[in-house]
């Protein structure tokens, strides 16, 4: 079963945000994950949501998925990440 992370994110420092993109691309190539898309909000239709950005990446399982999460090359990347956005992770099997 297919596993996907969804990421909400309000970028806060551009600089920082783009050297994590990068390490986040870089962090993903020994799993084999795909990005499926990389988003900017065009409108909320129903609810309530904060952040302006989204994007999907999709695993093969979620064994994988939590595996590249726990992952040293990703776990380095967290502090930059925190210091470039607000940022909401969530996972699904799909």
């Amino acid at each position: 079963m297919s596993a996907y992370l969804i990421g909400h994110i309000t970028v806060k420092n551009e600089t920082y945000w783009q050297t994590y993109l990068e390490g986040v691309s870089n962090s993903l190539l020994p799993y084999k994950a795909e990005v499926i898309f990389r988003g900017r909000l065009f409108r909320v239709l129903a609810g309530k949501h904060s952040h302006e950005n989204t994007v999907v990446i999709k695993f093969s399982d979620q064994d994988t998925l939590q595996t590249w999460y726990n992952s040293e090359a990703y776990q380095a990347l967290i502090p930059i990440r925190d210091k470039g956005a607000d940022v909401v992770i969530i996972c699904y099997d799909a």
